[in-house]
């Protein structure tokens, strides 16, 4: 039977202020935003442009507990991995919105990336893979 990861959470303080920054600031597509009244939550997924796979749960922190993973779920390291077709045309495009990197452009064996921060500072790398 084949398998696919449908949904990542991301661990997030306001779903409004995360939808905004996410659907305006990396033009990513609002896919469901719905209230789960059983749960007092909302189901809020955004995809990457174009994007037919997986998508992000914005999951709002709920209890006290969860607050210190905002913005670092992977303990300071690169937790989500963007791939583009056009490097330089999306990191530019994320410039001018005002996309914070933390790491500049680079070559690699692999291809072109740098890393970026969203915003409550998750690690994310933008990068167009070598063919």
């Amino acid at each position: 039977m084949p398998q696919s990861i449908a949904h990542i959470a991301l661990v997030v303080r306001d779903y409004d202020d995360a939808i905004t920054w996410y659907t305006r600031t990396l033009g990513f597509t609002l896919v469901k935003d719905s209230y789960q009244p059983e749960q007092d939550k909302r189901w809020v997924l955004v995809a990457p442009p174009g994007s037919t796979g997986t998508t992000i749960l914005l999951a709002r922190a709920s209890k006290p507990e969860q607050e210190p993973f905002i913005g670092n779920q992977a303990g300071g390291r690169v937790f989500l991995f963007l791939q583009t077709d056009d490097f330089w045309r999306d990191y530019n495009a994320f410039l001018d919105r005002g996309v914070t990197f933390v790491r500049d452009p680079k070559e690699a064996p692999y291809g072109t990336v740098a890393v970026f921060q969203d915003l409550y500072g998750t690690l994310w790398d933008l990068v167009e893979f070598s063919s």
